[in-house]
C-alpha cells in the first residue's frame, strides 16, 4: 500500500513538471527544432516514458525497502514433490567386454559407468532418489530409494555383480517385471526408467507392463554395434534394432551411447516436471528488481536518444550528400567569382 501511494505521487509530480516543461519548449521550438517547430515523431513518446519510468523506478525501490530481508536456505523437498530415476542395468559378462566408447578400448560397463556420470553432472539429482535393478538371467534388486551418488558409482565401477547369478542366458526382461514390481507404489508419473543393455539377447514376446508411475523410458545401448566379440560361443555385439524396438515397446527412446553422451535436450525431457515454470518461482520481489532496472535503463537512455535523434534540424551541418554537394558548388562558384573580379584593396 505504501508503495502503491508513494507510485501515485510520483507519477502525479512528474506528470505535472513534463507538462510545465512542454509549455517552456513550445515557445522556444522553431530554435530547437527548426522551422517545422516539432520534434521527431518518436520523441513525443518521451515525456510519457519519462513519468512511467520514474513511477516504476519509486514504486520497485520502495517495495525493495519494506520487503522483510531474503534468507537463502535449503527447502527440503517433500515425499509428494521427490522423484525417481530407476536403472536396469545389464550385468551379463557381455558387459565386461572392451569395444565401447570412441576408441573401441572401454569395457561396455565403464562405457555406462561415464554416461551416468554425464547424467549425474547434468541432472537435477536433488529432486531424484535413485533406485538400481541387476540384470542377468534373472534380476535383483541392487539399492532403493538412495540419494547417496557414491553409491552408485561403487556400482558402475567396483560392484563385480555378474558373480551374483548363475551363468546363463541374458533375461533383461526380468530386469523390467522386477522394475515395474519395484515402481508400482510410487507416484503417477514421478519415475524416469533407464535401461543400459548391450542387447546380446532379448526375447521377443514377454513384455511386463510399465506402472503408471512411469513417465519416461530410455533404452541406452553400450557395445561395438558393427563388429562383435567372441564370447560364451557366439558374437557378442549391441543389438542396435532389437533395442531400438525395445524403447518403443517401452513407449520411450533408444540412445546409442557408445560413443555419444545422452543430450542435454533428452535429459531435460526426463525431467517429467521435476522442474517448476521458472515465472510461477517469481515474487514480489523479483518484479520490483525487473521494473527498477527497466526503469533506471529507460530513464538514461532518454538523454542519449534525444541527443543524437530526437531532431532532425542541426543548423549548420549538413546531413545528406545532396547538401555536401550542393554547399561544395557554391563554394567553388563564390571561390570562381572572386578570381574574376577581385576586389580591391
Amino acid at each position: 500500500m505504501v508503495a502503491g501511494l508513494a507510485a501515485i505521487v510520483i507519477l502525479v509530480v512528474a506528470t505535472g513538471a513534463e507538462m510545465l516543461h512542454a509549455r517552456r519548449i513550445r515557445r522556444i521550438a522553431p530554435l530547437v527544432f527548426g522551422p517545422s517547430a516539432q520534434p521527431a515523431a518518436w520523441a513525443r513518446i518521451v515525456p510519457a516514458l519519462r513519468v512511467l519510468s520514474l513511477t516504476g523506478l519509486c514504486w520497485g525501490l520502495i517495495t525493495l525497502l519494506l520487503l522483510p530481508p531474503k534468507i537463502h536456505a535449503a527447502q527440503a523437498i517433500s515425499d509428494n514433490e521427490m522423484k525417481h530415476l530407476l536403472i536396469v542395468l545389464d550385468v551379463s559378462p557381455s558387459m565386461r567386454l572392451e569395444d565401447a566408447g570412441q576408441n573401441k578400448d572401454q569395457a561396455r560397463m565403464q562405457r555406462a559407468a561415464r554416461l551416468m556420470e554425464s547424467f549425474f553432472e547434468r541432472a537435477n539429482m536433488n529432486r531424484y532418489r535413485t533406485s538400481v535393478v541387476a540384470v542377468y538371467n534373472a534380476a535383483k534388486r541392487v539399492v532403493e530409494d538412495t540419494r547417496d551418488l557414491e553409491v552408485i558409482h561403487n556400482i558402475f565401477n567396483d560392484l563385480p555383480m555378474h558373480h551374483a547369478f548363475v551363468s546363463g542366458e541374458t533375461d533383461l526382461f526380468s530386469g523390467l517385471e522386477e522394475a515395474a514390481e519395484l515402481a508400482k507404489p510410487w507416484n503417477p508419473r514421478s519415475t524416469t526408467l533407464l535401461l543400459i543393455s548391450d542387447g546380446d539377447t532379448v526375447p521377443g514376446v514377454g513384455m511386463p507392463k510399465m506402472p503408471v508411475s512411469v513417465a519416461n523410458a530410455v533404452v541406452i545401448g553400450v557395445g561395438d554395434s558393427v563388429k562383435g566379440s567372441f564370447i560364451n560361443g557366439h558374437h557378442s555385439r549391441q543389438d542396435v534394432s532389437t533395442l531400438r524396438q525395445l524403447a518403443i515397446r517401452l513407449n520411450g527412446t533408444y540412445h546409442n551411447g557408445n560413443e555419444k553422451h545422452l543430450s542435454t535436450d533428452l535429459i531435460d525431457q526426463l525431467a517429467v516436471g521435476g522442474e517448476e515454470n521458472p515465472f510461477e518461482k517469481l515474487t514480489r520481489r523479483e518484479y520490483a528488481l525487473a521494473i527498477c532496472g527497466l526503469s533506471a535503463l529507460i530513464y538514461a537512455l532518454i538523454p542519449w536518444l534525444l541527443h543524437y535523434w530526437g531532431t532532425g534540424w542541426k543548423p549548420g551541418v549538413f546531413t545528406s550528400r545532396k547538401e555536401r554537394a550542393r554547399a561544395r558548388r557554391e563554394a567553388d562558384r563564390k571561390q570562381k567569382s572572386t578570381q574574376l573580379h577581385p576586389t580591391a584593396t
